[in-house]
């Protein structure tokens, strides 16, 4: 089993120790198996008074192709591991992904309530009894409550101590099957209302996870300022209701100087930060540059999909193909310099 450690950060939680609380559910309704979700858990409070810091959400058999979406203030570790069954995705056999999801060292107070999202595809599943994913949180060193009891058939979930959130399903349009089946190729036609719900599975976090798959729609003029030229610059569509976005260019410095972008800004996002994304071994660390990305004289820095880039918060109107969106970058030593990102496609060719 591989454990992939995410450094970003967030603000989340769950139940408690020791006394009756309100459980930890699913704020979705009904998801069409086959479709996908971004499944949002309620958290409705702290472990008796004190605060949440971890939480570890344990993924469903049938529950493909996860991805968490980045939290301010919590790392993230995503632990992978084998299916039981092997399941269609897009006409690729999928056999393995993340199994488990950590939100850690985080700090919710009790008094406090918050939600947290985890992306997948609901490959297989059965409308009956709907999909369980046990969950635990801690509070400190000794403390935690685990909702971890999944109801057995003919069982009412509200009977149990501690029962696990459901995600609730509803077969696939025209698929009588689509729960039951161990190829997950039964549930990949989603009900009506989420025709269109798999297209975007990919892009849901764009400007993170998604950026291995951003591509350059072309069309960016370039731009020069001091010693610097910029090129190659892009970004990407976002989906509806999805508040972060990616920007990449690439920054040539052909002076005899170091500089260093230092910030950005537009007026598409209520915040633009500087973030980079690594691979150490098996860990990917996704994080903040708050000293801003150096820009050695006479090398090229490249913001690119997987690598370091611009990311836009609080996102008000998504972007969309086509379009182009105005940034304005800060250099230590040259200065401001606006440039316009074209919107590529939400999805990779």
């Amino acid at each position: 089993m591989k454990t992939r450690l995410i450094v970003a950060t967030s603000l989340v939680a769950l139940a408690s120790t020791g006394s009756a609380l309100a459980h930890a559910t699913f704020a979705n309704g009904p998801v069409a198996v086959g479709a996908y979700v971004a499944a949002t858990l309620q958290v409705p409070h702290g472990c008796d008074g004190k605060a949440t810091n971890e939480v570890r959400i344990k993924l469903p058999e049938g529950f493909i192709s996860a991805k968490p979406m980045v939290k301010p203030g919590w790392e993230i570790e995503v632990i992978k591991g084998d299916y039981q069954n092997s399941y269609d995705n897009h006409g690729k056999a999928v056999t393995s992904g993340p199994v488990e999801i950590r939100f850690k060292n985080g700090d919710l107070p009790d008094d406090f309530y918050d939600t947290f999202t985890v992306y997948g595809k609901v490959a297989a599943g059965d409308p009956a009894t709907g999909l369980a994913f046990p969950t635990v949180q801690l509070c400190g060193a000794d403390d935690k409550v685990s909702w971890e009891e999944i109801a057995a058939p003919g069982q009412n979930p509200h009977d149990l101590k501690g029962p696990a959130p459901v995600l609730q399903l509803v077969a696939a349009e025209g698929d009588e099957h689509a729960g039951h089946g161990t190829h997950a190729g039964h549930g990949d036609q989603p009900a009506a209302a989420d025709a269109h719900a798999g297209h975007g599975g990919h892009d849901a976090h764009a400007g993170h996870g998604d950026h291995m798959a951003a591509t350059n729609p072309g069309g960016f003029e370039a731009v020069t300022v001091g010693d610097l030229e910029l090129t190659a610059g892009f970004t990407k569509a976002m989906l509806p209701g999805q508040p972060v976005g990616g920007g990449f260019v690439t920054i040539t410095n052909r002076g005899a100087s170091d500089d260093r972008l230092v910030s950005a800004t537009s007026d598409r996002a209520g915040e633009v930060q500087l973030h980079e994304m690594a691979m150490q071994g098996d860990v990917m660390k996704m994080r903040q540059l708050p000293d801003g990305i150096p820009v050695p004289a006479g090398q090229t820095v490249e913001l690119v999909p997987g690598g370091l880039h611009l990311m836009f918060f609080k996102v008000a109107e998504p972007f969309q193909e086509g379009q182009s969106v105005k940034v304005t970058l800060t250099f230590e030593k040259a200065g401001n310099v606006d440039v316009v990102l074209p919107v590529g496609p939400a999805k990779a060719n």
